[in-house]
């Protein structure tokens, strides 16, 4: 009863009771005056017809596609008004200001290093990234960095509070879930005493990943304490909120020589401190050297997007002479992606990964709900003799999700593809290897939201230093996994595979 009483109380409740309160209006309003007035009611079969047109010649995924026009055929009175609120590519405009005026600050710390490219040689793996990267972006290659894998969340986090006790100039923090625990009232200890030390603290958590855990005035607590926090897109019960387009970063910056990214949100579970769906398998990756300034400045992006003044980058940016250049240490991108525009850099980045893979590919993501080109890319791989090999979670944390998960299993098997499930728990680190070569770590899932609705980040690297730790990582993953086979996925019975194929429609939603 006391948690059915506080759930009342909570922001979740107020915003989607009114936001479901306000469907009904609309629906209920729509309904009546199409029924009694048969202009109305042919204009809106009209407008959802060519909305639908619209829809199949977009250039977009074959995914979203099909959803919207299955729902518009379904529902051709309201299908049309249905999409122009929640399916079409809403972006805010004051959004689009502040981003393309971010993009330009950004652009003058963006020249291609010519002496880092010319090093690269006959090299057209890392060419092809490479200009891939420039043409997304303009995000640089770098190298003569060092990089740190972190095969658990519990060791990142204790690097991350490491780092940050050693801060002297500024500490960024940037996350999508935050809830109250031992982790970050570890994390929140050092951000406070810094602060008081004078250490520029600044902290950005997405609304909809803390709105569940944390007060709605938690924000106005920390500024109090001399953390300067921003909220980011806060959730409000109107039907036009761009409530799909989440802050889906993890990133910690250091006085501008350190930087963390990858799995783990600000929660107990991610450091298994608190158990949920068995053991949390989380990885990330700590960069130091010169590619660092990238996180600073996607950082700032994200925090001038919701400032009154904005801060200048050159404050915080360190001169490629404060690092030094070590020999053999590889090449390094790291890119950030955002739905205000057209590029898709997170699943180009697979898509790249999977495609120049030769010898084998390894895979490990936390959902796997994919569309009709990223299944035909996988299967193209295994088909050209690549040992391609996925890792998803053998104990779920959101069952229709993993149900979407299992439901390309069948197709990819039988084109070659070897799934695993990880029996002991939750894997949550998005992870791709290649060839001994290449990896890419990061906070991009294979599914919609990561690849089209979500801001991003990552870092991609070419021959790095860090490589055989996440192959050992890998290896030591598949030993305690169980791989699913062909003959488990024809046993599956057809009401099942129905339910499956209904939620696999809906998946651009879920």
């Amino acid at each position: 009863m006391k948690n059915i009483v506080h759930f009342l109380k909570s922001k979740a409740f107020y915003v989607v009771s009114g936001l479901i309160l306000q469907v009904l209006i609309l629906l209920i309003f729509l309904f009546y005056f199409s029924s009694q007035f048969i202009l109305i009611y042919y204009l809106m079969v009209l407008l959802s017809t060519v909305i639908a047109i619209v829809i199949a010649g977009k250039d977009q995924d074959s995914s979203s596609r099909l959803l919207w026009i299955f729902v518009i055929l379904a529902l051709p009175v309201f299908g049309g008004i249905l999409y122009l609120l929640f399916g079409a590519k809403k972006i805010p405009k004051a959004l689009m200001i502040k981003d393309r005026q971010a993009y330009a600050d950004y652009k003058q710390y963006a020249h291609q290093n010519m002496k880092t490219l010319q090093a690269t040689g006959e090299d057209p793996i890392l060419d092809k990234m490479v200009s891939m990267a420039w043409a997304n972006g303009y995000f640089p290659v770098y190298e003569h960095c060092s990089l740190r894998y972190f095969p658990t969340g519990q060791e990142q986090c204790q690097a991350i509070i490491e780092a940050m006790s050693r801060a002297e100039k500024f500490i960024f923090v940037e996350t999508f879930i935050l809830d109250n625990g031992r982790m970050w009232d570890a994390i929140l200890k050092v951000m406070i005493e810094k602060a008081k030390a004078g250490v520029d603290v600044r902290f950005i958590y997405d609304d909809f990943g803390a709105f569940t855990h944390m007060q709605p005035d938690y924000d106005q607590w920390l500024e109090s304490q001399g953390i300067k926090t921003h909220v980011f897109n806060p959730l409000k019960p109107q039907l036009a909120m761009q409530m799909n387009n989440r802050d889906h970063r993890k990133i910690i910056v250091v006085d501008g020589v350190t930087a963390f990214t990858g799995g783990i949100n600000i929660a107990d579970e991610y450091v298994n401190m608190k158990k949920r769906f068995g053991y949390w398998k989380d990885m990330g990756i700590q960069v130091s050297g010169k590619a660092v300034e990238q996180f600073t400045i996607s950082f700032l992006q994200i925090w001038n997007y919701q400032a009154n003044r904005n801060t200048s980058y050159s404050s915080y940016v360190r001169p490629g002479a404060d690092f030094p250049e070590t020999a053999g240490t590889g090449f390094l991108i790291p890119f950030f992606d955002a739905p205000t525009d057209e590029n898709d850099t997170g699943k180009n980045m697979h898509m790249n990964m999977i495609n120049m893979a030769n010898e084998y590919l390894w895979i490990s993501t936390p959902y796997l709900v994919i569309d009709a080109e990223m299944t035909a890319t996988l299967k193209l791989a295994a088909a050209n003799g690549v040992d391609v090999r996925i890792l998803v979670p053998g104990i779920p944390d959101k069952k229709m999700v993993y149900q979407v998960t299992k439901s390309n299993y069948q197709p990819l098997i039988e084109a070659g593809v070897r799934v695993y499930e990880y029996t002991p728990g939750f894997i949550h680190g998005k992870v791709f290897l290649s060839d001994n070569e290449n990896a890419l770590v990061g906070t991009v899932n294979m599914d919609n939201r990561s690849y089209y609705l979500n801001y991003e980040c990552g870092v991609w690297m070419r021959k790095t230093g860090c490589l055989q730790d996440i192959r050992k990582d890998f290896e030591s993953m598949f030993e305690v996994s169980h791989e699913v086979t062909l003959a488990e996925c024809q046993s599956v019975k057809w009401p099942v595979r129905f339910y499956r194929d209904v939620l696999k429609l809906f998946s651009p939603l879920i």
